[in-house]
């Protein structure tokens, strides 16, 4: 087990870093921050150089690998780091440099046991992009097919793992503190930012989400996803379909070849919700570097580490709450938020939906240019802490996948509407989901799944009850060992005595 004093160093020289690009300010200025928490924050920075407007991603890339998937996870937490950080974090795509070609063939070579040049005829030395856990080549198969290849950095999952460990102890001595702290979950926020990371670190597991994607997204015209290369394919090594295409964040080069972007802005919104309302599984890692636009106006998306899953009734609570939010039925979002018991039963339901009529009034009829999709769950966030809301942890990768695919859609066409675009596709789906024969089928359904569980059920009633609302149980946590030195102003003391040290250190260091 890592000493408490390893823990503690590897957080200060974290904090020295963040210091230095101004990524402190947040926590030191907000009001809900920890008292000795705010204090460290202002240990870390002494002597540091703070530029006046913080610089949040460029820190994290600075910290290494693991620090830029933490920068990912808290883009999707405005309610934990800020509206102005979250947005900075959402520009976090990973370049970092990349690893000198040797180590990548000796990765390729010992994941398959056999030289490089049995596996592929051509194989460029020169990578076309490097990330935090990957980087990915271009190839050419001994049949013939271009293919990209994606590799993972040598050493990167022992990396990961210690500074994970960190950022769980961190986030558990942070939830000591209660009220605030407590509400916003922080351990459940790095708990699911360990679950994506180690579907990252298995490229097999990459290729399945890839190749499950593609057969939900198979009758979507204009959609596409890379086919598997499963032959040349391991937990460290990913072969994937090639795709010839033009960035989608390059809008002067679709306009230029022809392209309608104003409507493959509304396909890819259209093809977000098909995923994530309809199916309850995408792509949840669709920004701007993961899409192409293909020669006849196809959409083709890449990177597939990251996915999200939402169960059938979620989904139709979603629904029913972003139809709810494009027709102003305000009071039918609000009852959806207790049936999930999302809000605690003590609140009033009917004053929940007057906090929720100030959140949708100023959007409707509005073009995104104006009002967005990204403000409307800020606006959200803004007024969970009034009603006791805890963190959804099932929706927080929903919700940054929803603000990435608002900042491509605005980006090819300004002017969209995105309550227009998504009312129709919504509106649909729940006609088909709440219609009477769709009713029927469920009740036939879950009766037919009841009487063959029955006997199970009735052993097991006296032990426990199935779990009400929504939201599926959190995962298990680790067991964390805290540091003992007393509480209040004793914990807050011996932790800025060892900030004290550490920064000074640092210092006279650095």
């Amino acid at each position: 087990m890592t000493a408490h004093a390893t823990h503690l160093w590897r957080l200060l020289k974290w904090g020295r870093t963040l210091a230095r690009h101004g990524g402190l300010k947040g926590i030191e200025q907000d009001r809900n921050t920890p008292a000795p928490v705010r204090r460290l924050a202002r240990i870390a920075r002494l002597g540091a150089r703070v530029p006046k407007q913080p610089r949040y991603a460029e820190a994290f890339r600075a910290i290494g690998p693991a620090a830029i998937k933490l920068g990912q996870t808290l883009a999707t937490r405005p309610d934990l780091v800020g509206e102005e950080a979250a947005r900075d974090l959402l520009s976090l795509q990973d370049a970092l440099p990349p690893v000198p070609f040797a180590a990548i063939r000796d990765q390729i070579e010992g994941s398959f046991g056999v030289p490089l040049d049995v596996l592929y005829a051509q194989f460029d030395p020169v990578p076309v992009g490097a990330a935090s856990i990957a980087q990915v080549h271009k190839a050419v198969t001994l049949d013939g097919r271009t293919v990209a290849v994606k590799v993972l950095r040598p050493g990167v999952e022992r990396r990961f793992a210690r500074d994970i460990e960190t950022y769980e102890w961190a986030a558990a001595h942070l939830e000591r503190f209660g009220s605030e702290a407590a509400r916003l979950r922080p351990r459940l926020v790095i708990a699911n930012m360990k679950r994506w990371t180690a579907r990252e670190l298995d490229l097999r597991r990459e290729a399945a989400s890839a190749s499950e994607l593609a057969e939900h997204m198979a009758s979507v015209p204009g959609y596409h996803i890379p086919t598997i290369d499963w032959d040349r394919t391991t937990g460290r090594v990913m072969t994937l379909e090639w795709i010839d295409g033009i960035k989608i964040s390059n809008r002067a080069a679709l306009v230029a070849a022809g392209h309608d972007v104003s409507a493959i802005a509304a396909r890819l919104v259209n093809a977000f919700l098909k995923q994530a309302i309809a199916d309850g599984y995408f792509h949840a890692d669709m920004h701007q570097g993961n899409l192409f636009v293909k020669a006849d106006g196809t959409i083709a998306a890449i990177d597939f580490g990251i996915m999200g899953r939402i169960d059938r009734r979620a989904r139709l609570w979603l629904a029913e709450i972003l139809y709810g939010l494009i027709t102003g039925n305000y009071a039918r979002v609000a009852e959806i938020h207790f049936e999930a018991q999302y809000v605690p039963a003590h609140h009033n339901v009917a004053e929940f939906a007057t906090a929720l009529r100030a959140v949708g009034e100023p959007m409707r009829g509005k073009p995104v240019s104006e009002l967005s999709v990204g403000q409307m769950l800020d606006g959200l966030f803004a007024i969970t802490r009034d009603f006791d809301m805890q963190t959804q942890p099932h929706l927080l990768l929903l919700q940054k996948t929803m603000v990435m695919v608002e900042g491509v859609a605005t980006m090819l066409d300004p002017a969209i509407n995105m309550w227009d675009v998504s009312g129709p596709y919504v509106k649909a789906w729940l006609r088909d989901e709440l219609g009477p024969e769709a009713k029927l089928a469920d009740t036939l359904r879950e009766n037919m799944i009841t009487l063959a569980r029955l006997p199970d059920l009735i052993r097991r009633i006296e032990d426990r009850y199935p779990p009400a609302g929504g939201a599926p149980p959190p995962p298990p946590l680790p067991e964390i060992k805290l540091m003992r030195v007393g509480s209040g102003w004793r914990y807050g003391l011996t932790a800025i005595a060892a900030a004290a040290l550490g920064a000074g250190a640092m210092w006279v260091l650095g």
